[in-house]
């Protein structure tokens, strides 16, 4: 029989940042726009969830988690779906290519 000699760490330790942020207490529907919002009331609700964002504790983990894993929805980290996307490629264009 095989003997696990290292054992990985609890995963919660990665994403307990969580358990601080500001958005715990507000609805999901603040920070993730429903389907075919557009326009400004899309852009109302994208001010509210920066405000909260503002004063929350692991902004700055938030973000770096979002931009990390290129998380795809919602307002996070004080950055909207599309100032993600403009961060990617702005990220991406920087890189240099390879052939």
């Amino acid at each position: 029989m095989a003997e696990a000699t290292h054992q990985p760490g609890p995963v919660a330790d990665l994403w307990e940042w969580q358990f601080e942020g500001a958005c715990r207490t507000a609805s999901p529907e603040v920070f993730f726009h429903p389907e075919g919002e557009r326009g400004p009331a899309r852009r109302r609700r994208d001010e509210r969830a920066k405000q909260v964002c503002a004063s929350c504790p692991v902004l700055e983990q938030c973000r770096t988690h979002a931009l990390a894993v290129r998380e795809p929805y919602g307002v996070w980290g004080g950055m909207t779906e599309e100032e993600r996307v403009a961060h990617y490629e702005q990220v991406d264009a920087a890189r240099p290519h390879r052939r």
